[in-house]
């Protein structure tokens, strides 16, 4: 699978995309001139990766700092260490290595030392990020240190030499025997799977290359104080470049002159036969459009992902897992095909579908994914080889368990930073994330049960004015809501007022009064005012009549019916708390005529000139209309 990496760069993030496609080389006529061929936007590439960096908003996975121990938790096993972040971060047992280098035997069933006979509180140490702090929890630490290059990684206080497992066997053993042949000095080091193809003095000129590192690393940490970043990881756009750096790397396209040239000079460095294969994107449409992958980005932010098919998946977040729901859709099968084929045919299009959208979206943690159900054990088997065939193409680390007796697939996947979906949104402060609110009847039930308490406190006023929501407004004046039972019994009255953009549960006692102080500020209009208003909308029982509104107050129109769409002048002929009537005026200012009108443009900004702007107060309505006066 070819790999083709887009970096874009502006004033605010770094956004990068790696697409996996068939790609091409060319051959050059001498024996090892290979150019390579820059593969075309479309075609067979598609989206497979997404990462974004923004300023000051930086993963910190990686770095190095001097922390200081500030809690030591024997019960937990784990050291809560102050590394000058906003939260502590998390440091286990199995994760601390002693001051002569080594490390400590893994605790398992109650075996090993105790945490607080390896660490106090008040201790300096060298510790490095292993994963970012996620919602509430802080980052995860180690001090076990690592420094990545392109073909290897070296732990210096680590112990033996490992090689990938995703490079095949024949591979693994090669490259096995070459670094043993390497001079690795102290500590420890893992083969990574960019090394395949590598040569014995690829890995001696890396090992030079990290223990010059190591050194400075080294000599930073005496001179630091505590809470202090000793080393920084590489930004977002190197780090995806040397992690991708295998094989079937095609090449890298850059939109900023000094990203590219920094990618450039890290090439030449670490792979010099690849610095060619940079190139400098000039054109005036944006890159990330060219190559269709902004709308990539808007996709992982939907809970519905569309399969080719007409099958769809649907994506939910829970704090502990995240739920994928496989349904047919639209897709009923070809010809006389049997159910079985149909849903086979979906669950494999989405098992495909699925590692795409973990990769694009970073999903980790726990996935359960929920396949439709298939009676034969051969399909439920092609499925899951499919699923796990995807899976060989992700960096990230995962782990797939059989199909469960309840039809699920349960897996997990290492998670590491926050995903697209987690840097791109926030939490919604209407819903706090819930994904739903209380409807408008409900809050209206619980508004009436409001007003009953503010009588009961308040006996003396005949009438209430209360901000409320419009819809809200609309629900408690139909007859099921109880407000009319609660005037008949308390001989009050009530008015409402307030704009669309008020959240559904306001609720503010406005003022108080007698019932003509209030009418006066709470109904919009007064009978005989005349008004600039746009029609709507035909009435319901009326084809003649026609339906305006302000905010949610509705005015009924007589003889209006054919100008829907257009702004017109009436007189208002009577007024109630949620409606009003009113009738045409014509050029003179007299009813029943063909009134003045202005046809709507789609660019109008408020056609609705007669509207309360959220105030619901008749003076501005009237000013806001442009009414005239008898």
């Amino acid at each position: 699978m070819k790999k083709e990496i887009l970096v874009s760069v502006d004033r605010g993030e770094t956004r990068v995309a790696v697409l996996e496609g068939k790609g091409a080389t060319v051959r050059g006529k001498g024996k090892n001139d290979t150019k390579r061929k820059k593969p075309a936007p479309g075609g067979d590439w598609k989206v497979a990766e997404l990462y974004v960096e923004r300023r000051g908003r930086r993963s910190i996975v990686g770095n190095i700092y001097k922390g200081k121990v500030d809690n030591v938790l024997p019960g937990m096993e784990a050291a809560f260490v102050d590394i000058g972040l906003e939260r502590n971060g998390f440091l286990h047992v199995d994760e601390i290595v002693m001051p002569d280098g080594k490390a400590v035997p893994k605790r398992g069933r109650g075996k090993g030392r105790r945490i607080d006979e390896l660490i106090k509180p008040g201790q300096e140490i060298v510790v490095q990020v292993v994963k970012d702090p996620l919602k509430t929890k802080g980052a995860r630490l180690s001090m076990q240190l690592s420094i990545a290059g392109r073909y290897l990684v070296y732990m210096p206080q680590g112990g033996g030499i490992g090689v990938s497992k995703r490079l095949a066997d024949k591979e693994r053993q090669r490259l096995r025997k070459l670094i043993d042949g390497v001079d690795i000095g102290g500590g420890g080091v893992i083969v990574r799977t960019a090394a395949q193809g590598a040569k014995k003095e690829d890995f001696k000129r890396e090992m030079q290359y990290l223990h010059r590192l190591d050194e400075v690393v080294a000599e930073r940490a005496k001179k630091s104080a505590a809470g202090e970043m000793i080393f920084q990881e590489a930004d977002l756009s190197i780090r995806v470049v040397r992690d991708v750096l295998v094989e079937e790397f095609e090449g890298a396209v850059i939109d900023d002159p000094k990203q590219h040239e920094r990618v450039t000079k890290f090439l030449q460095r670490t792979a010099p036969e690849l610095a060619d294969s940079v190139e400098l994107y000039e054109d005036k449409q944006p890159l990330l459009e060219k190559w269709n992958v902004e709308e990539a980005f808007q996709s992982v932010l939907s809970r519905r992902v569309d399969l080719p098919s007409g099958g769809y998946l649907m994506i939910d977040y829970a704090e502990a897992l995240t739920v994928i729901d496989i349904n047919t859709g639209s897709f009923t099968g070809r010809g006389k095909g049997r159910l079985e084929d149909t849903i086979t045919k979906v669950n494999v299009e989405a098992a495909e579908e699925v590692v795409r959208q973990l990769r694009m979206r970073d999903i980790g943690g726990i996935i359960v994914i929920d396949f439709i159900d298939m009676a034969r054990a051969r399909n439920r088997d092609q499925v899951l080889k499919t699923l796990r065939n995807a899976l060989d193409q992700d960096r990230t680390k995962t782990y797939v368990v059989e199909v469960s007796p309840l039809g699920l697939v349960e897996m997990t996947r290492q998670n590491v930073t926050d995903g697209v979906r987690e840097i791109l949104t926030k939490r919604c402060p209407t819903c706090d994330g819930e994904g739903v609110v209380a409807s408008e009847e409900t809050v209206a039930i619980e508004i009436v049960r409001k007003l009953s308490d503010v009588v009961a406190e308040k006996s003396d006023p005949e009438a209430f004015l209360v901000r409320v929501n419009p819809r809200v407004a609309g629900e408690l004046l139909s007859p099921d809501s109880g407000l009319s039972e609660l005037e008949a019994e308390t001989g009050k009255r009530f008015h409402f007022k307030g704009g669309d953009a008020l959240p559904l549960d306001t609720f503010a006692l406005e003022e108080t009064g007698t019932r003509e102080q209030i009418e006066q500020q709470a109904l919009p209009f007064r009978v005989g005012e005349e008004v600039l208003v746009t029609i709507e909308e035909p009435h319901m029982y009326n084809v003649d009549d026609a339906i305006a509104r302000v905010d949610s107050y509705i005015v009924s129109v007589t003889g209006a019916g054919p100008h829907v769409g257009e702004r017109m002048l009436v007189r208002i002929e009577g007024v109630g708390r949620s409606s009003a009537t009113a009738t045409l005026l014509d050029v003179n200012g007299s009813g029943g005529g063909d009134a003045p009108s202005e046809k709507l443009e789609s660019g109008d900004s408020d056609g609705r000139a007669g509207g309360r702007g959220g105030s619901g107060g008749r003076s501005r309505s009237r000013a806001k209309a442009g009414s005239k006066k008898d």
